[in-house]
């Protein structure tokens, strides 16, 4: 089982977005996605909330989480999306960096964008790895 771990500032944004995106088209019992963040906001940012909602994705459970060594010793791949410096380095760690844009206080057309592009870096690596759903027919 393999645990990738998207991390912003906030935990309230784009990797809410990627690990939700990540969950939902990932074979459970080859990876799963968590999320965190180097200063977890309150909540998920609402404009965030809506537009997944709109791909049927409710983020409305969802609680922001630090993101703690501990947490990034537990992942097989770090993704950072703008947490720069602070985020952690862990020794033996595969790390990318996806440079998205903060949809915080965006309108929600601008957020369906980074959504979007969001999914399709989830769609990437989901695929580049061999983590996607085996669907029934499908040769694999």
């Amino acid at each position: 089982m393999k645990t990738v771990l998207f991390a912003c500032v906030h935990n309230a944004g784009r990797s809410q977005m990627a690990a939700a995106w990540f969950n939902a088209m990932s074979d459970p019992s080859r990876a799963r996605a968590i999320s965190a963040g180097t200063q977890p906001g309150p909540g998920v940012h609402p404009e965030v909330l809506v537009t997944m909602a709109e791909v049927g994705i409710d983020l409305s459970t969802a609680k922001p989480q630090r993101l703690t060594d501990d947490l990034a010793r537990q992942a097989t791949l770090l993704v950072t999306m703008g947490c720069g410096e602070v985020c952690p380095v862990v020794p033996g760690l595969r790390r990318e960096d996806w440079p998205l844009e903060d949809p915080k206080g965006k309108p929600v057309e601008r957020v369906r964008q980074i959504r979007d592009t969001v999914r399709a870096h989830v769609a990437e690596l989901v695929a580049r790895e061999g983590w996607a759903t085996v669907r029934t027919g499908d040769a694999g």
